[in-house]
């Protein structure tokens, strides 16, 4: 079982780059997107039958204002529960739950710091602290309960300076403050594991440039994609009991249509 992460920047582009095409191909069991920015509505009618002839059950949570952020799920086989948004997330259109009986899945697209010309904006880096805070709280909840969760999406943190090609100029920049790395090292403190880092480690970069690094994002500007200069801030994290049913996870730059790239976890249920 396949579960796909992809934060597509607009489900109505993407679409006409050629992401139905991209689903028809790799046919994952479940694909979490992130900043739909549009409501089900605003989707053409053809798009979505398309879709739905794929087999694939889809689920909404449009952000509040229009043309920004919200998210996405799509199951081959319909999740058990479904839920939309939570009390921390400001009508921003960022956390969807599907219950797929093995596991539970949360697909969040996590708030940016908003960089400005004269540094990160201090009001969304307070939030985006706080919805990292709110949602460990709430995964715990769950755990508790003997969950197990995928907790996938773009978190818009690169956690390591492995995890970014230009670490050193990007120190003062949001995505990678030390306050951001540390929202996120508290997952990993908790008992939560970074798949796709647990199958490649930062030593398998040992003596390799930058430019032949994983990523998962990539500026528009200065043809940063083709030259691989980018950050790797989605991520498929679960927590550490349900690792051993977790047998790969994967990155794939070469599909276009978003700044983002798909990221990948497998699962042997």
């Amino acid at each position: 079982m396949r579960v796909v992460s992809w934060n597509i920047n607009g489900i109505r582009a993407v679409i006409r780059k050629g992401f139905i095409d991209w689903l028809e191909r790799e046919r994952p069991e479940v694909v979490c997107l992130q900043e739909i920015k549009a409501t089900e509505e605003q989707i053409p009618e053809a798009d979505k039958a398309r879709i739905a002839e794929l087999g694939y059950t889809a689920h909404w949570h449009p952000a509040e204002r229009k043309g920004y952020s919200g998210v996405a799920t799509l199951s081959l086989t319909p999740p058990l529960f479904v839920a939309r948004g939570v009390p921390f997330e400001r009508g921003e259109g960022r956390v969807i739950v599907t219950e797929h009986g093995d596991f539970t899945l949360y697909n969040i697209y996590f708030p940016n710091g908003r960089q400005r010309p004269d540094g990160p904006d201090p009001e969304r880096v307070a939030f985006k602290l706080e919805f990292y805070a709110s949602l460990l709280d709430l995964l715990e909840e769950e755990r508790g309960e003997g969950k197990n969760l995928i907790i996938s999406g773009d978190w818009n943190t690169a956690h390591a300076e492995i995890d970014l090609a230009r670490p050193k100029e990007n120190e003062g920049t949001t995505g990678f403050l030390p306050e951001e790395r540390e929202a996120l090292q508290a997952y990993v403190d908790r008992g939560y594991v970074d798949t796709f880092r647990h199958f490649k480690p930062a030593d398998a970069y040992e003596g390799l440039p930058a430019d032949e690094r994983d990523y998962t994002w990539w500026t528009y500007r200065g043809g940063a994609r083709d030259r691989n200069i980018g950050w790797r801030i989605d991520y498929h994290f679960v927590n550490e009991e349900f690792l051993p049913r977790i047998t790969g996870a994967g990155i794939s730059p070469e599909v276009m249509g978003s700044d983002h790239c798909p990221i990948s976890v497998d699962l042997d249920l």
